[in-house]
C-alpha cells in the first residue's frame, strides 16, 4: 500500500469492497493507525474504536449528526453508542470481514470534524 497521510486519507473516498477483496495487512493497519489519532484497535484486529467526550448531551449529538452525514456520504456507516457526553464509534468492513482502507478514511474525516478532542 502507499504511504497514506492524514491529509491523503482525508482527500479519497471509501469504495464498495466484496467479500473476496483482500482485508488490510497488519502492516498497513499500523501505518494507517498512525495516521487517525487516538483510534485504536481491538484485540482481534478486525475494527477501529474511538470514544469521543463532549460538555453535554447537545453537543454530542451534534457531534452524532456531523457523523452521520460524514459516512452517509461514503456509504461506510459504524457502529455507534451515544451517552449523555460520550460517543463510541467503531469502524470495519462487513463483507471482507475486516479492516479496509475505507474504516482509515472515515476516521480521518471524523477527526477533522472534531480536530479539538482528536
Amino acid at each position: 500500500m502507499q504511504d497514506l497521510t492524514t491529509n491523503n486519507l482525508l482527500q479519497k473516498s471509501c469504495k464498495h469492497y466484496y467479500p473476496e477483496d483482500p482485508k488490510l495487512s497488519n502492516e498497513d493497519v499500523n501505518s494507517l493507525l498512525n495516521q487517525v489519532n487516538h483510534w485504536q484497535i481491538s484485540k482481534n484486529r478486525n475494527l477501529i474504536y474511538k470514544d469521543f467526550k463532549f460538555k453535554n448531551y447537545y453537543e454530542t449529538i451534534a457531534f452524532v449528526n456531523a457523523v452521520a452525514w460524514i459516512v452517509h456520504q461514503q456509504n461506510h456507516h459504524p457502529e455507534i453508542t451515544i451517552n449523555y457526553n460520550n460517543c463510541h464509534i467503531e469502524f470495519s468492513t462487513h463483507s471482507i470481514k475486516g479492516l479496509s482502507l475505507n474504516d482509515f478514511i472515515c476516521a480521518a474525516l471524523i477527526n477533522n470534524i472534531n480536530h479539538n478532542k482528536s
